[in-house]
């Protein structure tokens, strides 16, 4: 097999494609009310040979060995962000997709839960972040939907503004309504790939 810089829990299929497990979570700003629209904190990072292009997207990354999905959440948005969850505050998971990247250098594939969780306000921390996650995380930040559509970079999955505005609507109101939307495969970086082939 040839060398890899991936870490150990992405395993090659029999398409010679290395792929893993993952949990997200969509961290929403429970300070909002219903009538004040949503904000979320999400990442922004970069691949490592593409520094120069970034995007935005939801806390969490792969998950380790033996644990569930919502343990892997619980653990990822502590050493993403500082904040504390426990599996009562998760609801979901609300989202699931197959996600199709490059991570240094590799076409990858991720599959992906994304739960919800309402938490106050307060001061971020990135002390728990990995060596890898400081080479290739660039900030947390609280973004309002029309904040993540107005500014210029992408974000992932492409439907994450409409999903914070109907998870915050549903959480401030009378709760999650139980429905898993299922995206399929995405693959995030076609039009990058695409670009390459034509250049």
């Amino acid at each position: 097999m040839a060398y890899s810089r991936l870490g150990a829990d992405w395993q090659a299929n029999g398409d010679g494609i290395r792929s893993r497990r993952a949990a997200r979570v969509i961290l929403l700003d429970a300070d909002r009310r219903a009538d004040q629209g949503p904000r979320v904190l999400l990442v922004r990072g970069h691949e490592a040979d593409q520094p120069s292009r970034s995007w935005w997207f939801a806390v969490g990354g792969g998950m380790d060995a033996g644990e569930t999905p919502r343990q892997a959440a619980i653990r990822e948005a502590c050493e993403e962000t500082g904040i504390l969850l426990d599996d009562a505050d998760l609801v979901g998971p609300v989202l699931t997709r197959l996600a199709i990247f490059d991570f240094y250098a590799e076409t990858v594939r991720q599959d992906e839960e994304f739960f919800a969780a309402r938490v106050s306000p307060r001061a971020v921390t990135t002390a728990g972040w990995t060596d890898v996650e400081r080479e290739l995380l660039d900030e947390l930040a609280w973004l309002t939907p029309a904040q993540l559509r107005a500014q210029p970079l992408e974000y992932f999955p492409e439907n994450l503004p409409d999903a914070v505005e109907t998870l915050h609507s549903q959480l401030c109101g009378g709760g999650w309504d139980g429905i898993t939307w299922h995206l399929g495969d995405q693959d995030d970086d076609a039009g990058i790939r695409g670009q390459r082939a034509e250049d």
